[in-house]
């Protein structure tokens, strides 16, 4: 159904618009009181007051926007009036891409752009293939012995092996995995670090000072010339790219790398995740999959990555996208001053039920059947849109669909147990273990 705030920009004069409504200081004050998740407070938020909303968790004023019209103007039309602040991760990635901002982004963006699309892309297939290979084939030991395993582990360790064999050239060997642990326990502890970046960063010294040995050898293994089995990788054009541009210090380079992992494997890791604890609630998905098309057909590819992307709507890479109001705007007939924090929600938007039908339930059909989903760029954006839309896209899709391709038609984990909520950090993420078995291969 449309609303007022969907139908596009009013002609008014930036600024003029009509005032955001705003929520009660009830509300906010009741959602303290029950020491509930943001999320939370974002959900009531949008249901009670639609797809551009304020609220206020102190003095200053938020405004939540879902709205897919208006979405598309925050993140794609007008990138450069609402800006990106300091990333809550820049702790751990420094001024890597992601945390970049102005022309130093520009910069460094237009290096990756080139990376992650067509011929680019194309280097890193057998990368990919052989991670999804050697992960068949651990799990085929798991058939044969009944072992029990984290499938959430690994999920990241598949993605781990592919990023590192992307980045460096050589595949994960054990000992480089068990320092990358560090990067999850980071991640894991941004939310309640403390809010002075000293004191914060004391908190995780131990591990940053692991992730920084493991980025060091890394670099100075490409800078000797040597190249693992897989030849090259992105590293070596970081460093490539050192010999012309002088803003490529080793810091910098240090922190693409630390970027380039957490994003490359981070997301992915968390998204198979989900799921196969998805598939577990949804059986009749897999086999709807699995029944499209033969082995390597365009139609069984197709319909993984509708189970890939029915997930990513569930559970987006990115479940909130803060921006700052650089000036004054009028966003879909409501007055934006300049100063005002942004908050864009893709996993709000992907729940709106006058735009997905059914919201919660899970349905991959949605993305294989015409007018399955709804067309507007603004209502499914689990990667951003506009000009700081994830560079990984293309290549996350790829790593998922093919490790499926290796383990769908084989094997059915059997869970213990499954987490009983998420965990809302910079991703969304199982909050907790996830130990099955796997019976004898399917036919």
């Amino acid at each position: 159904m449309a609303t007022e705030a969907s139908l596009g920009a009013l002609p008014h004069p930036p600024g003029t618009g009509r005032p955001v409504p705003e929520a009660e200081p009830a509300l906010v004050e009741r959602w303290h009181s029950t020491g509930g998740e943001l999320v939370d407070l974002l959900s009531q938020v949008r249901e009670r007051l639609g797809g551009i909303a304020a609220f206020r968790l102190g003095p200053a004023r938020t405004v939540l926007v879902t709205d897919p019209h208006a979405v598309q103007h925050v993140l794609a039309r007008h990138p450069d009036q609402y800006v990106k602040r300091s990333h809550r991760a820049r702790l751990l990635i420094g001024d890597g891409v992601v945390a970049a901002t102005g022309a130093a982004w520009k910069r460094q963006r237009r290096l990756l752009q080139a990376q992650f699309t067509g011929t680019g892309m194309r280097r890193y297939e057998k990368r990919i293939a052989e991670a999804a290979r050697i992960t068949a084939e651990r799990w085929d030991g798991y058939a044969r012995t009944g072992q029990t395993f984290d499938v959430g582990r690994e999920m990241r360790r598949f993605a781990l092996d592919t990023i590192w064999r992307s980045l460096t050239g050589h595949p994960l060997d054990d000992g480089t995995e068990r320092e990358l642990a560090s990067v999850e326990a980071v991640m894991a502890a941004l939310p309640t670090l403390p809010a002075d970046a000293t004191d914060a960063q004391d908190t995780v010294a131990a591990d940053l000072a692991r992730i920084d040995a493991v980025a060091r050898h890394a670099i100075e293994t490409a800078r000797s010339g040597a190249t693992g089995p897989d030849g090259s990788g992105l590293l070596h054009t970081l460093l490539d790219a050192a010999t012309d541009r002088p803003e490529y210090t080793d810091q910098l380079i240090r922190d693409e790398l630390i970027t380039l992992l957490v994003a490359g494997h981070e997301t992915t890791a968390t998204t198979l995740t989900w799921l196969y604890l998805l598939l577990d609630r949804y059986p009749a998905a897999r086999e709807q999959a699995l029944a499209a098309g033969a082995e390597g057909s365009t139609q069984r590819r197709q319909a993984l990555q509708a189970l890939v992307h029915e997930t990513l709507r569930l559970y987006p890479a990115a479940w909130i996208l803060p921006r700052h109001a650089a000036e004054d705007d009028t966003l879909a007939g409501y007055a934006i001053e300049a100063g005002t924090d942004i908050l864009i929600s893709p996993y709000l938007t992907h729940r709106v039920p006058e735009l997905w039908p059914d919201p919660e339930h899970f349905d991959p059909r949605r993305f294989t059947t015409p007018d399955g989903r709804p067309t507007h760029p603004g209502a499914y954006l689990p990667f951003g849109i506009g000009p700081r839309a994830c560079l990984g896209l293309q290549f996350a899709l790829r790593e998922t669909t093919v490790l499926l391709e290796h383990l769908l038609p084989v094997h059915t984990p059997a869970f213990h147990s499954t987490p009983t909520k998420a965990a809302y950090g910079i991703t969304v993420r199982p909050d907790g273990a996830t130990p099955a078995t796997l019976g004898p291969p399917l036919a």
